[in-house]
């Protein structure tokens, strides 16, 4: 995987860079996951980014840890574990099996996925949910969620395909069917066509259009909300994006070919990504874990 970011932080909370987090790390094929913080706790006096931040460090630091064994629940539950901040995040990790071509995912809450393939989605994560707006979440109250509540989903991948993570800012604001026609618009193929990808301005820009039929407006009417009774009559109907901190991680997939050259692992690869044919063992440690924009 070959994974670009961006982020585009609630106008509200742009000062701060926001209260998503994200990590990416090449051990192995990829890990990339994601945590959104859980607004509310603003209303306690507790800064949301604390946790979703501290979640993520966490998750960056475990994954070559044996105990993780490549298995993103457990990833999940391991960063939980040493989680010490106040606070609530909805959180999604990933990890793709270079020398398997297995994409494993892990979810709390409503942090999403989708696989693109041809120019389709043909495999998306459903959102955990107690009821509407109320998503399952990782907290430091008893009564929270934990990693055996996850969504755990394992997906054969072919070269080709793209992966769309992102927080529930992309999600509530842009259909399936408009992250897959701008994947394969931009032709996702390497790092900078996957940060050039315009999928969190889409977002961004429809969140703040009230005439817009978002996916969240369509979910709200399916839950019984819309507008009053006397404004239905007049033929109106709830519309408008929702306003929320938006990030972004996109990868696409491809085959790199490890050549012995001289008793040393030489890569001689078809493009610029790290899914491997035959995997040697090694990998790197390094991460990148933000919740800046980018």
């Amino acid at each position: 995987l070959s994974i670009g970011a961006k982020v585009i932080p609630h106008p509200d909370k742009a000062s701060k860079g926001g209260e998503d987090a994200f990590f990416i790390s090449d051990f192995d094929g990829g890990v990339f996951g994601i945590a959104d913080g859980v607004s509310g706790w603003a209303e306690e006096n507790v800064d949301p980014a604390l946790f979703s931040k501290e979640l993520v460090n966490h998750l960056a630091e475990s994954v070559t840890s044996e105990e993780v064994l490549r298995d993103p629940k457990v990833l999940l539950g391991k960063a939980h574990a040493a989680t010490s901040s106040k606070g609530a995040a909805t959180a999604i990790v990933a990890t793709l099996l270079g020398a398997e071509g297995l994409l494993r995912v892990a979810s709390v809450g409503d942090c999403g996925l989708r696989l693109v393939r041809d120019g389709k989605v043909v495999f998306a994560t459903s959102p955990q949910q107690h009821y509407f707006d109320c998503p399952y979440q990782f907290s430091s109250e008893v009564g929270g969620q934990t990693a055996e509540d996850s969504a755990v989903h394992e997906i054969t991948i072919v070269a080709g395909d793209v992966v769309v993570m992102g927080s529930d800012g992309l999600f509530d604001n842009v259909f399936d069917r408009d992250i897959a026609a701008t994947v394969t618009l931009f032709q996702v193929t390497d790092v900078e066509s996957a940060e050039r990808t315009a999928l969190a301005t889409m977002a961004n820009r429809n969140s703040r259009d009230p005439k817009y039929e978002s996916p969240y407006s369509t979910e709200a009417i399916y839950q019984g909300f819309d507008v009053p009774i006397w404004r239905k009559l007049l033929g109106e109907k709830l519309t408008g994006g929702k306003l929320d901190d938006i990030t972004v991680l996109v990868g696409a997939v491809a085959v790199t070919e490890i050549v012995e050259v001289e008793g040393e692992k030489d890569e001689q690869s078809q493009s610029s990504f790290q899914k491997s044919e035959t995997h040697d063992g090694s990998s790197s440690e390094e991460a990148v874990v933000t919740n800046e924009g980018i």
